[in-house]
């Protein structure tokens, strides 16, 4: 058994800590900005606000580590394996936690167990990691094991206090809360990358589209989060084609922007105006067929696109074929 939950920490900021000793592999078998995004980071605000490294704002207030997220569910039920991010030695695990998430009625059988299925690794200098939220059944060690970097750990699931699959990275030294992405904590809002513990640092995306996908009935943002099947194949008498987007870390004034072509051009395209903050969100347009007429048939083409400031920050398309 882990000795903590993840919420459990209380742990003030390490603002001493040094990037010796220490050196990050990517913890995730996926390919970020594909198969995986960084949903939030090590909340930065020592007050009551939060803000990431990069003083923007992906985290939450009190979020003492770093969250590598799934596109969707079934992502997660298809096994992606969780990696040592370095070479170290197990102090503890759980395995036994269903991957229910976090509600109303899991809220008493989480509480003490906020890491849900995880992993803690001990390295040399007073160093920790720990890796949390991963699939029941899926930890692939034992007490006191050695590990090297990038050996399997299991696999992202949904354990724990969490309300999507992701593998949530805590890094300590000395049982303090260390960012990776600057240890030494001399970041500033003009320069952001004075420091790093990666091997090779992740590159920074302050939100995007996750998945964009075409429809012909407007789909609930449940199923959308859950995975819907990629259609590469439609008939001519679709009642309607609908573009939908899930994205993540949207800010208040952000567009996002719909839109399909075809063979005859442009069939449909509309900008959405955010008008506050969502850590995740879903949005979705379309277009009916009218009365005895049928679709043009070839390659469709659905597209989202993500504009902070009159600048696209992240683009995502699906193709399909209309026979």
């Amino acid at each position: 058994m882990m000795r903590r939950g993840l919420l459990a920490l209380s742990f003030p900021f390490a603002s001493i800590a040094t990037a010796e000793g220490l050196t990050l592999q990517f913890p995730v078998d996926c390919t970020l900005g594909d198969s995986c995004y960084i949903q939030q980071y090590m909340d930065r605000d020592p007050g009551k606000g939060f803000r990431d490294y990069r003083c923007a704002q992906l985290s939450y207030d009190g979020h003492k580590g770093t969250d590598f997220a799934l596109s969707s569910r079934a992502r997660m039920q298809a096994g992606v394996d969780v990696l040592a991010a370095a070479d170290g030695r197990v102090r503890g695990f759980r395995n036994t936690m269903p991957d229910t998430g976090y509600t109303e009625e899991t809220a008493n059988s989480v509480e003490g167990k906020e890491c849900g299925n995880g992993v803690v690794l001990v390295h040399p200098g007073g160093w920790e990691t720990q890796y949390c939220h991963l699939k029941q059944g899926s930890v692939a060690i034992k007490n006191d094991q050695t590990v090297k970097a990038g050996d399997i750990l299991g696999q992202i699931g949904l354990s724990g206090r969490t309300e999507f699959p992701h593998l949530h990275l805590s890094v300590r030294q000395g049982g303090k809360p260390v960012d990776p992405f600057d240890p030494n904590g001399t970041a500033t809002c003009a320069t952001p990358d004075v420091s790093t513990l990666w091997a090779e640092t992740p590159p920074y995306q302050p939100g995007g589209i996750v998945e964009v996908g075409l429809s012909t009935t407007m789909p609930e943002y449940a199923d959308v989060k859950e995975g819907i099947p990629a259609l590469t194949t439609l008939p001519a008498s679709a009642p309607a084609l609908i573009v939908y987007s899930f994205s993540f870390g949207t800010q208040k004034g952000d567009i996002v922007r719909l839109e399909i072509t075809g063979p005859e051009g442009v069939v449909i395209t509309e900008d959405r105006k955010l008008t506050r903050r969502h850590a995740q969100a879903f949005r979705a347009v379309g277009k009916r067929l009218r009365g005895k007429e049928a679709w043009p048939t070839g390659p469709y083409v659905a597209r989202a696109t993500l504009i902070r400031d009159g600048v696209a920050i992240s683009s995502q398309q699906a193709e399909t074929i209309i026979d």
